[in-house]
Order: structure tokens, then sequence, then C-alpha cells
């Protein structure tokens, strides 16, 4: 099993990512994930920073460690020609180390650039041509593809590395799952589901398995859950609601109403190692292989050294 740090990237600038990268290299961590927002969920978080950026100075500033997208919507912001090539680029210059986390995405970061954002069953539609683009440029030579949705025309990705990144896909349902596994080459979820592992594997699946675990640490677990409800509220409401609501100012009116104990319900908080090592363990028994650690927390440093001192 491999253990990563989920870069706040709605939370901090880009330099300080940078550095909060290294320094999860320093402290034993195996990866480091990222996502691709336009837009934070809550104002209050202040940043969003153009994730390819950070992560191709990350690449150049670490030695060892892995790089994921977790995860980029190749499919309304981006085409996925765009992503194939960024991809392509980043695996380059990491010397093989980036993973290509993708899902269907979320109206707050697509819909800015005015062609709408369609429904669960068309995202779905999109996600998958958006995968047989990217693996189409993979193979080389000029390419072009006609779907329903999207289409290429005459299109090469120059710069291929020799060996290709995993393509992760991040998934909900079974549907998704087994996409992952005949579109993609790995898995990513959120939540401790076997059934997802299952379904990846039985559908030809064999590459690696990413999860996120949501926690919150502090000296003191009430700072801790203070923390993590001022900036990080939000993600008590499920993957329906947050892939449909369009702005910053809509997250911060659905959650008015969310309490401190509500988030203590949905995340580990505090200072002990214990629950850390449980929720990881979760992950591990439900078949996870890459579990990434998402700190709601107010001091990454601090958290940073706790795991390497308690979890490594």
């Amino acid at each position: 099993m491999r253990l990563g740090y989920k870069l706040a990237a709605e939370a901090f600038g880009p330099k300080e990512l940078i550095r909060q990268a290294v320094r999860a290299e320093e402290c034993g961590f195996d990866f480091v994930e990222m996502s691709d927002h336009y837009h934070p969920w809550l104002d209050v978080q202040g940043h969003s920073p153009f994730a390819w950026s950070v992560l191709g100075a990350i690449a150049a500033r670490t030695q060892r460690l892995g790089l994921a997208t977790g995860v980029t919507c190749p499919t309304v912001r981006y085409h996925p020609a765009i992503i194939a090539q960024a991809a392509a680029t980043l695996a380059i210059i990491s010397d093989d180390r980036f993973t290509l986390g993708v899902g269907s995405g979320e109206r707050l970061n697509e819909h800015v650039v005015g062609q709408g954002f369609p429904g669960v069953r068309d995202r779905h539609a999109l996600l998958a041509e958006a995968l047989d683009i990217i693996n189409l440029l993979w193979e080389g030579g000029y390419q072009h593809y006609d779907g329903d949705y999207l289409s290429l025309e005459d299109a090469r990705v120059f710069d291929l590395p020799e060996k290709l990144p995993a393509i992760a896909v991040a998934a909900g349902g079974k549907k998704a799952a087994e996409l992952a596994a005949t579109h993609g080459s790995g898995l990513f979820a959120t939540e401790p589901n076997t059934g997802l592992v299952e379904t990846f594997v039985a559908a030809g699946g064999t590459g690696p398995k990413y999860a996120e675990i949501a926690v919150a640490w502090a000296p003191d677990e009430e700072d801790a859950v203070r923390a993590a409800h001022e900036t990080s509220r939000w993600s008590v409401f499920g993957w329906k609601v947050m892939s449909e609501l369009p702005n910053p100012a809509n997250f911060e009116a659905a959650s008015e109403l969310v309490r401190p104990e509500d988030v203590r319900e949905k995340m580990v908080t505090g200072p002990d190692p214990q629950p850390y090592r449980e929720a990881i363990e979760t992950y591990r028994q439900a078949g996870f292989d890459h579990i990434a650690l998402m700190n709601c927390g107010p001091d990454p440093d601090g958290f940073l050294d706790f795991c390497a001192k308690e979890l490594r």
C-alpha cells in the first residue's frame, strides 16, 4: 500500500502547494494528488491555481514522489486532446511518476467556458469518448475521432513517454467502475466501497486503485473540527450535490446549516493517531492500494510531521 497527501488546491496558493509537496516527500509520503479546479468550493478557501503548472513545478522539485490529478475532467473545460498532451508531457518531466486521474466533473468548474453542464448520463458518455480520444492519441501518429459528443481532427501528440501514465477513473457506482477497467487503467474513489474494487477487477481492471480520506488534524480536536467546518463543510453533502452547484456562493448557502458536529461525524479529527490508522486500514481492506489523506485542519506542517512520526 502507498500513502499519499492530498494537496488542497482550493485552500493554498501555487507556491505553498509546491512547498507542501516537497515537504511531503521529505516526510516519507509516496505520492501527492491534486484536484483540478477553476473555483474553490467556498470563497473563504480563497485559492484555485492551475493544477498542471503546479504539478510540473513539483515534478521538477522532487525525485521519487508520485504525482496524480485527483481528478481532472477532460470533457468540457478541457478537450481530451489537451489533457492527452498535458499528461504525456508531465509523465516525461516527472520520469514516469504521474497518474492521470479523471472524472466526469462538477458544474462548479466546468460551466465557466459557457457550454453548459450536461446531465449525469451524458456526462458518463462524454467521459467514455474522452478516454477513447486520449488512448487513441497515446497510440502515436495522426488520429481522427467522430463521436456522438466529441471529435478529433488530424491530431498528434508528438512527445509521448516511453511508459504511458495510468489513467485512474473516478467511480461512485458500477458503471463508472466498469469504465475504469475498460477505458482506463486504474480506479479512483472517495469511499471504502469494496464493491467498486470488485467491479473494477471483474471487468478486467489491473491497475492502481486510488482512494481519498478526509481528515482534520490539530493538537486540539476542537481546533481541528472548527477549521474543517470553516473550510470543508461542503463535503458532507455527497457527490450528487457537489457535482451540481455552480459557484462558491451556492456552496456557502447550501452549507449554512451544517454544524461542526456534522463535520466531526464525517471525518477523522484531532491528534490521536489510532483513528487515522483505522481509517487507512478500512480502505486497504476494501482493496485500495493508493490512499491519500486530505487534511482539512489548520496546520499543514504539523499534519505532515504527525504523519511522518505516527503513520509511516
